[in-house]
């Protein structure tokens, strides 16, 4: 009697200790998360608010699942432990046809509404896929360096470095690539990640659904300065948007952009500092996706929005 007693009073101790590390965890998520901004979450724009609501969606669907589970692991185990004596012994209870055709039924019908959630919004929210919108988009060429974020404005005629602006409630037409190893261009509050690849060009469009500053960031290793290739994305009042590009290409303290140019800026460098330039060749984001292509493609062909030669 005495062993049985050690015995449950060990299995107590282990299942208080491991409801409490689950609240400690709990808890400390609270803690790290309470008063921060989580820009997965706390989206600004019309592609990543939608991003955001079917994380959620998914989310919640799982937890349809998981916390039914957990809460019969506690209960049979609590109720069919050693020490408990009255627990009627059922083996007929495994082959019960109405409780298998639950508990393979609920996760088989949620499985079935993730698939079509997923096919639905596959399509939907494709990178690729232009934003349906009677404002002019602005077209935004993207190169990744070693180790920060080349943006050049082809018909604006102008270049930044390490920031990013943007007119609100109009699309962005992002054309992207990378003259550095492979990297991951993300804006969490705005859109998902696209990669940026040499050699190709790849797409993301996006729209900021209201003005505010928010972080962009390279999201796949790239080497020793992947941790500081950040950059800063501010969205603006089309007035303001258009003000800004006059002021910049009239200022005389604006540097140009020239091959030369280009060749200091892409060398390696952890220089964090927001720079802004005239760009002078409206064709350099055609010579930096041609001159990372094999030599099979490379026959001086431009290179269209896609990144397909032409």
């Amino acid at each position: 009697m005495r062993k049985e007693n050690k015995q449950n009073l060990r299995r107590l101790k282990q299942v208080l200790l491991s409801g409490f590390i689950a609240v400690a965890m709990l808890g400390l998520l609270g803690y790290v998360t309470y008063g921060r901004n989580v820009p997965l979450l706390d989206t600004k724009g019309l592609i990543a608010n939608q991003e955001r609501d079917l994380i959620l969606l998914t989310f919640g669907l799982g937890l349809v699942v998981v916390i039914p589970v957990f809460i019969l692991l506690f209960t049979v185990a609590w109720r069919y432990r050693a020490g408990n004596t009255k627990a009627r012994y059922d083996p007929e209870m495994s082959g019960h046809r109405g409780l298998e055709a639950l508990w393979w039924g609920i996760p088989g019908v949620i499985i079935l509404i993730l698939g079509i959630i997923t096919v639905i919004s596959s399509h939907a929210l494709d990178p690729y896929k232009p934003i349906n919108s009677s404002v002019k988009p602005v077209k935004i060429q993207v190169v990744s360096l070693s180790w920060r974020w080349l943006f050049i404005y082809p018909e604006e005629g102008i270049a930044t470095i390490n920031y990013l602006t943007i007119p609100k409630n109009t699309p962005i037409d992002f054309t992207i690539t990378s003259d550095a190893p492979m990297n991951s261009f993300w804006i969490p509050a705005l859109a998902g990640q696209v990669y940026a690849m040499s050699g190709m060009s790849t797409q993301l469009h996006l729209m900021a659904s209201r003005t505010g500053t928010f972080s962009g960031s390279s999201a796949n290793m790239s080497g020793e300065g992947f941790a500081s290739m950040r950059f800063r994305v501010s969205s603006i009042n089309e007035n303001d948007y258009k003000t800004w590009a006059s002021n910049t290409r009239a200022s005389k303290e604006t540097s140009l952009l020239t091959d030369s140019t280009y060749e200091n800026i892409a060398m390696p460098s952890r220089d964090s500092v927001a720079r802004t330039f005239l760009l002078m060749d409206s064709g350099l984001y055609n010579k930096i996706i041609m001159k990372n292509m094999s030599t099979n493609n490379s026959n001086g062909k431009s290179v269209n929005a896609s990144g397909m030669a032409m």
